[in-house]
């Protein structure tokens, strides 16, 4: 197993999995051979799907058995899963974790850039579409192109921070982070990756950028921009009264 400098050797991927059984597996067989060389554990979450998410990544099992798959026994929320994730991570004794979805909105491509801040002393990773590109070549909507423009604009006035994307789902974080970030205390919904930046804020842990392409189209994602955009705006107002 690959291992990177600064103690960095047992990373965990994990992936979020509701009602996904139509992609999960193009997603797993996507990820480059250098990066499964890298990855310990795939964790596949699965969210109380009510396809057969669950029995694909059995199967899948049987070929790639560095898959381990957690099911919820119910839907409880993208922030839930994540908090599942990083608990047995820990438990595991990972050094490093890294979000991968399961819907294919993020390239596996990228996996091991997502890794190499670590190297250089990183210990929160995220994916910036900004860095990339234009999102809107990518599929983003206009609506959801100029909120996001917005809401970056507004969170690092108010956080003091230079960060291109506070929106983006591709995220990695350190064992430090897991343990100086109070995550277990946040939202159950899409807003947990908002939260986990502030409490990196919070923590003053070095937050690192990576670019990646805009994925943008018709089943990728069930977020919905304007409730999402209030509960960002939550955060911020909670952040300003030391609430979060």
């Amino acid at each position: 197993m690959t291992e990177f400098r600064l103690g960095v050797s047992r990373v965990v991927c994990f992936m979020p999995a509701f009602n996904t059984a139509g992609l999960i597996e193009s997603v797993i067989r996507s990820i480059p051979a250098e990066a499964m060389e890298v990855l310990e554990i795939i964790l596949v979450v699965d969210d109380g799907s009510s396809d057969s998410t669950a029995g694909v990544v059995e199967r899948l099992k049987l070929e790639f058995p560095m898959i381990e798959l957690l099911r919820h026994p119910v839907n409880r929320g993208y922030g839930e899963v994540q908090k599942t994730a990083f608990d047995y991570a820990m438990a595991k004794g990972a050094d490093a974790v890294v979000m991968l979805h399961s819907d294919g909105q993020y390239p596996p491509d990228r996996l091991l850039p997502m890794l190499r801040p670590f190297e250089e002393g990183a210990e929160v990773v995220g994916g910036s579409r900004t860095m990339f590109g234009d999102m809107r070549k990518g599929g983003m909507s206009l609506h959801r192109y100029y909120g996001t423009i917005w809401l970056n604009a507004l969170e690092n006035f108010v956080f003091r921070q230079k960060l291109t994307s506070y929106h983006s789902g591709y995220k990695a974080y350190s064992r430090k982070a897991l343990e100086s970030i109070p995550y277990r205390g946040y939202s159950s919904t899409f807003n947990f990756d908002s939260e986990m930046l502030v409490g990196a804020v919070r923590a003053k842990l070095r937050i690192a950028e990576v670019p990646i392409p805009t994925i943008h189209g018709q089943g990728y994602s069930s977020l919905r921009p304007i409730p999402y955009g209030i509960s960002v705006l939550r955060t911020v107002v909670r952040y300003i009264f030391g609430r979060i």
